[in-house]
């Protein structure tokens, strides 16, 4: 008689389009039924073991629910046991699990949590694994605790249970009595450090965590273990750039699911709308919502909130979209540019494809030893435009500004995007350093400056340095009269895919993704950051600007002569 493997069976259904679910889910499916076809081979030396795949299955429907007016049985949804099942049915050919970090990533109130308080109970008491530790983890203590109080909830609810586990909710802590494992509520916060070895955390809410270092506390204390489980949850969010933790994980996780990239210690579900979907068609919810949208209540509750979203729009509707559809989102109204299009603009071609060709520079010179940056705008045909930008910083101001900013200064240093001036003891840019670096690339890429536009603010004591170029220098006032045209201009360029950038540089797509826009009494704007995120840097997105005004002006006076001299050669001619 076949074995029941209800995974699988879910998973064919999802695959043969019997299951209405977005694209991420169905390659989840997907990649379980393909990886059944290669396992045991020499490429692939993983297994499918049907029988621990349903035991933690049949263990989580022996649970009771307490929370309500009535304890009630949990009944797992197809998805939540395709879920759960996959990451203990999986096996290395030594027997241990497989899977070692999973990524779920979910609507809001559709029990993600839950589904962690049933695998950390299972894992501290029911794996063998002696004096193990198990950890429920987040930025504050109280969303720590959320995976914690289901796993107490699960135990108090079950006499059976309550023999398995000593639940001491003052110390946040649970003692699995067959293994003595515990199990813990940590948080930054409380003194999350290295060090931790844990053969189950749960990592919840991964969209708050304004960097990777409670991940990487956790998961690189694990490395020793033979098997272990780093179970990330999460539902999208608005931070959206190349500095938010939340959305590279998101990415990786993306590119995991369409092979792109081989994670095979990382089990990764997503569920959202796919991008075409459409908001307001109450049948694409379920995508993001595979419990709430399975009841009525749930619908009902949906269907409120995309009433407020719909009449409230702004912040309503971004929350709509991102807590109750699960899609990355941020009020696009008040940003430079949209993200989508900017990725459509980025391309491989660097400085080497521009050699000898004219530019314009645009210089953002800095206070002190805050970011300074240069662009070089290359105008081409059928007005486009090519824009490369670098970067610098004293080295004395490297690590205060790698905690303060949230930016991998350091790691965009060794790529070749800023350059780190001076010692440890130097505070102060090098305005020296940054002319050499002018004249380094006109030498190595032949490259004619036609002029450079600068921000007045800072540039005295440099202007003398810069006359050394040979060509014009033109100041640029830093006011929306004086920027709004080329401001809108570059936003037009961006949004009709004019405008092109090297794909590799982070740094000035970080710079794009925290431009905002503020307009004067007259409706003429310009860019700048979130007043309460000062740290977010904008500069490259200003030098980009300074060297598109220096376009717009000296392309202007060029025309103009131009005018003029066919006029006069026209006077000769008649006379």
């Amino acid at each position: 008689m076949k074995k029941k493997d209800r995974v699988t069976e879910y998973a064919q259904k999802v695959v043969d389009k019997k299951v209405f679910c977005g694209h991420y889910h169905y390659l989840a499916c997907l990649r379980h039924l393909k990886d059944l076809e290669r396992q045991k081979t020499k490429e692939f030396p993983y297994y499918w073991d049907i029988d621990e795949s349903e035991r933690i299955i049949d263990y989580a429907q022996t649970l009771t629910i307490s929370e309500g007016i009535e304890k009630k049985p949990v009944k797992l949804l197809p998805a939540q046991i395709f879920d759960i099942g996959s990451r203990f049915g999986w096996k290395k050919r030594n027997g241990f699990r497989r899977f070692r970090r999973s990524y779920k990533s979910e609507a809001r109130q559709n029990g993600k949590t839950f589904e962690n308080g049933i695998m950390g109970t299972y894992i501290g008491n029911f794996c063998g694994y002696n004096y193990g530790k198990l950890f429920t983890v987040a930025t504050k203590k109280r969303q720590a605790r959320l995976a914690w109080e289901e796993m107490a909830k699960f135990i108090n609810a079950d006499e059976d249970l309550q023999e398995k586990f000593e639940v001491k909710d003052y110390k946040s802590m649970i003692i699995c009595n067959d293994t003595n494992s515990t199990i813990e509520a940590l948080s930054k916060e409380a003194g999350l450090e290295e060090g931790f070895r844990s053969i189950f955390s749960s990592i919840d809410e991964l969209h708050q965590h304004k960097n990777n270092r409670i991940y990487k506390a956790i998961y690189d204390g694990t490395v020793s273990l033979d098997e272990t489980l780093v179970s990330m949850i999460t539902t999208r969010g608005f931070d959206i750039g190349p500095t938010s933790f939340s959305y590279e994980m998101d990415k990786y996780a993306i590119k995991i699911l369409e092979g792109v990239a081989t994670a095979e210690d990382f089990f990764v579900d997503i569920y959202c709308l796919d991008k075409d979907d459409d908001i307001w068609d109450e049948k694409n919810w379920i995508k993001a919502n595979p419990y709430l949208a399975s009841t009525e209540k749930g619908m009902e509750a949906l269907r409120l909130d995309a009433e407020t979203a719909k009449d409230m729009g702004g912040s309503d509707l971004t929350d709509f979209i991102t807590k109750r559809l699960n899609m990355w989102s941020r009020d696009e109204n008040s940003y430079f540019i949209s993200l989508d299009d900017w990725k459509e603009c980025e391309c491989d071609e660097t400085l080497e494809n521009y050699r000898g060709m004219a530019c314009y520079c645009g210089l953002d010179l800095s206070h002190g030893g805050d970011l300074t940056t240069l662009a070089l705008e290359f105008p081409l045909e059928n007005d486009e435009f090519y824009i490369f930008s670098h970067s610098f910083m004293p080295k004395g101001r490297l690590q205060e500004h790698i905690k303060s900013d949230l930016a991998p200064y350091d790691v965009w240093n060794d790529n070749g995007l800023i350059s780190v001036t001076g010692g440890v003891t130097e505070y102060k840019n090098n305005y020296k350093f940054i002319l050499s670096y002018i004249k380094q690339l006109i030498a190595d890429y032949e490259i004619k400056i036609k002029v450079i536009g600068y921000d007045p603010h800072n540039a005295d004591g440099f202007l003398g340095d810069l006359e050394e170029l040979g060509c014009p220098l033109l100041e640029i006032g830093q006011t929306a009269k004086f920027l709004n045209d080329a401001t809108v201009d570059v936003q037009l360029n961006i949004k009709s895919k004019k405008l092109k950038y090297d794909r590799r540089n982070e740094l000035l797509s970080w710079s794009f993704s925290n431009a905002k826009i503020v307009a004067n009494s007259f409706g003429e704007i310009k860019v700048d950051k979130e007043p309460k995120k000062i740290y977010q840097r904008i500069d490259p997105v200003d030098a980009a600007i300074d060297a598109h005004v220096a376009y717009m002006k000296f392309k202007e006076e060029i025309d103009t002569e131009a005018t003029m001299q066919n006029y006069l050669e026209m006077m000769e001619w008649q006379e």
